[in-house]
């Protein structure tokens, strides 16, 4: 039961019609004016996506792309857009050294004890 949507040429409004099938003809009018004179519209659609998916397209060299390892900045920026992507906060501490990354600096600490992932508990 699909909803469409058309744009009126009178007023310019958007309005929505719902049909019973996809092969049901549909009759538009606007629901703002009456006018008959519609264009139907492309709607937008959502794509859901698995973890597995969204992981398996960060963790790829394609998302490796833009990242300078010699640039404390660049691997900042890739940090704090793996953390948006994947919905995990990151923890202060983290905060702390990407800021100075931002800045520059690179960290020194922990890198022969291995690092933190820096992202919150689960």
């Amino acid at each position: 039961m699909p909803i469409y949507e058309y744009r009126c040429h009178r007023c310019g409004k958007r309005s929505s019609v719902f049909a019973r099938s996809i092969s049901s003809p549909v009759t538009a009018a606007c629901s703002h004016c009456g006018s008959t004179e519609m264009s139907r519209l492309i709607s937008r659609v959502a794509v859901l996506r698995s973890e597995d998916d969204v992981f398996e397209g960060m963790a790829g060299e394609a998302s490796l792309g833009d990242v300078d390892e010699n640039d404390p900045g660049s691997v900042a920026r890739w940090v704090r857009r793996m953390s948006q992507q994947m919905g995990e906060p990151l923890e202060p501490e983290m905060e702390a050294d990407l800021e100075r990354m931002e800045a520059g600096e690179l960290p020194d600490d922990d890198l022969e004890g291995g690092l933190d992932d820096g992202f919150g508990e689960e």
